[in-house]
């Protein structure tokens, strides 16, 4: 599927309020057949997400230490998984110790997939991610733990004002970029 054809079928997908302040834009270089073409997101003319470099206005992490020191980033913690490690541990470690544990432990396993999800996308293909968003259903792109098919679903008019405000505690988990574009359709509302 050519590029505009592409770029058509994704604005005619975007939720009203963001029409003229989210583009989907590509250049690709004709006359350099061994250079990639650059696809990237940009919202109110200011290119967010770039998807050859790791360069843009979110953040990116280099590190798992980096998002262990992150003081921005909010790891909800369930009672189940503080009950897990009481069981563990064979209820010898204080409560407030547990708490500690289960968000070490979370945000280890955050970390891993994070990375690894955006070491993924910066090696992405656009066109590629955005035809499967095109051909698979909604539950499947806000689910899949690909930033781009979360992104794309996002900004889609297809998810409404309740699922939108529903979210919020799910979105905790997401890379920086989803949570970016998961507020700036929350901001639309």
């Amino acid at each position: 599927m050519s590029w505009s054809k592409l770029k058509q079928q994704l604005e005619s997908f975007l939720s009203p309020a963001l029409h003229g302040r989210v583009e989907y834009r590509a250049t690709s270089y004709r006359y350099l057949p061994g250079k990639p073409g650059i696809c990237y997101l940009a919202v109110d003319k200011k290119n967010v997400l770039n998807m050859s470099e790791t360069t843009g206005s979110i953040r990116w992490y280099q590190t798992e230490q980096e998002i262990k020191n992150d003081p921005d980033l909010q790891i909800p913690i369930s009672q189940e998984e503080i009950e897990a490690i009481r069981k563990e541990t064979k209820g010898t470690v204080p409560e407030e110790r547990l708490q500690v544990i289960a968000r070490n432990r979370k945000i280890t396993e955050l970390a891993k997939e994070l990375l690894s999800v955006q070491a993924a996308l910066s090696k992405s293909n656009f066109v590629t991610a955005a035809t499967t968003f095109l051909s698979i259903s909604i539950d499947e792109s806000l689910e899949s733990n690909d930033i781009l098919l979360n992104i794309l679903a996002l900004v889609d008019r297809r998810v409404g004002k309740k699922r939108i405000l529903n979210m919020a505690e799910k979105m905790k988990l997401k890379h920086p970029a989803v949570q970016y574009f998961y507020e700036l359709r929350r901001s639309t509302l």
